[in-house]
């Protein structure tokens, strides 16, 4: 089963319609127990990081999710939810993340308009069962003032620019996150969904 974290945070309906439109079986939880059961998790996000970090804390859920993880249960984060993968954010200050991919998220540093708000490339670093049938140099919809900056360039699957390069997608183990948000990508962003929620 694949499984959509309802933390309160995140749009979710778009997602789970992206979903239920490649005929991919998931469900929205909301609770710890309801985790039990997942194959694949879909962590999504929108909004501010320490918000969002504090939801997730309070969900009751982060506990049984880290036990997943820890398992190797695959984990997919989007927008939001892949900064929340990192360590720290800066946004608002200095906010702690889960840790599970070392690094860090940074605002945008460049005179462009901030946030970055539609459709940009990504350039494929290497490959990657998310990309399988995803033609390199695909275009994702992105909305973000803040991206990642993982420490270890070996885990950044994907780059993009916006005055600058940047980690668009990451991967550790069985951890992926996408900076972009595949449920608005039309058909690249449904098959990297697809592709996420088929493997094995």
């Amino acid at each position: 089963m694949n499984v959509i974290i309802d933390y309160k945070v995140g749009n979710l309906h778009n997602l789970k319609n992206a979903l239920d439109f490649s005929g991919v079986e998931n469900q929205l939880v909301s609770h710890a127990d309801e985790l039990k059961e997942a194959d694949r998790i879909l962590l999504p996000g929108v909004g501010a990081f320490g918000p969002a970090m504090e939801h997730l804390r309070n969900s009751g859920m982060l506990e049984a999710l880290q036990e997943k993880v820890q398992a190797g249960t695959p984990l997919l984060g989007i927008c939001v939810g892949a900064q929340l993968l990192m360590d720290e954010s800066e946004e608002d200050g200095s906010r702690v993340g889960l840790g599970w991919i070392p690094g860090k998220v940074k605002r945008f540093q460049h005179e462009l308009k901030i946030p970055q708000i539609g459709w940009n490339q990504v350039s494929q670093q290497r490959k990657d069962p998310l990309f399988q049938d995803v033609l390199d140099e695909m275009h994702f919809y992105f909305v973000h003032s803040y991206h990642l900056r993982p420490e270890n360039s070996g885990h950044v699957l994907g780059l993009s620019n916006y005055g600058y390069d940047f980690a668009a997608v990451v991967r550790k183990d069985n951890l992926w996150g996408v900076q972009f948000h595949p449920e608005k990508s039309q058909n690249a962003g449904l098959q990297l969904l697809k592709n996420f929620c088929t493997l094995t």
